[in-house]
């Protein structure tokens, strides 16, 4: 536990950890891997190290979070080291991009994913699907498409992964 006072004066370069994780299935294009659905995950720990730059709005870091963690594409790899970003652009686009890079057999990939159409009234559902693609890094083609899910049921461990970091 953080003493008040402490957090008054570290507030300039406050920020927050929180750990989470999305499954789900992809399916490679075609002639990119095997056929059908394969698991896909990515375990990630996202936050802000500078809260007050993260919270405003005239920021180029505003409610963008630092993210890195490992992803596993089935018969792509497992558990490989994933790092980039995590942006919450709730205003303007109603979407949450993640956006991370990683390497596997000497070829780096790109990973973008979007949780989209985040409204008030239905975050039981745009806050926990995310549509995915992964890309070959130096060409920017396409090898597989991707759904994940936040499941409700790691909600819990989610809440009491938040940690304000100083």
């Amino acid at each position: 536990m953080i003493p008040l006072s402490n957090l008054l004066n570290k507030a300039g370069s406050l920020g927050f950890r929180i750990d989470e994780i999305m499954t789900g299935e992809h399916q490679f294009e075609p002639n990119q891997g095997p056929v059908g659905r394969l698991p896909f995950e990515f375990r990630v720990r996202w936050g802000a190290t500078r809260l007050k730059e993260w919270i405003r709005p005239s920021s180029e870091r505003f409610m963008t979070n630092d993210l890195e963690g490992e992803v596993t594409v089935g018969e792509l790899c497992e558990k490989t080291p994933c790092k980039g970003r995590l942006e919450l652009r709730y205003f303007k686009e109603h979407k949450i991009r993640y956006l991370f890079d990683f390497q596997c057999n000497g070829v780096d990939y790109h990973f973008e994913g979007e949780k989209v159409n985040i409204r008030p009234w239905n975050l039981l559902i745009s806050h926990t699907t995310c549509y995915g693609v992964l890309t070959e890094k130096a060409s920017g083609r396409v090898i597989s498409r991707s759904v994940t899910h936040f499941r409700l049921r790691t909600l819990p461990a989610f809440l009491a992964s938040f940690r304000l970091i100083y």
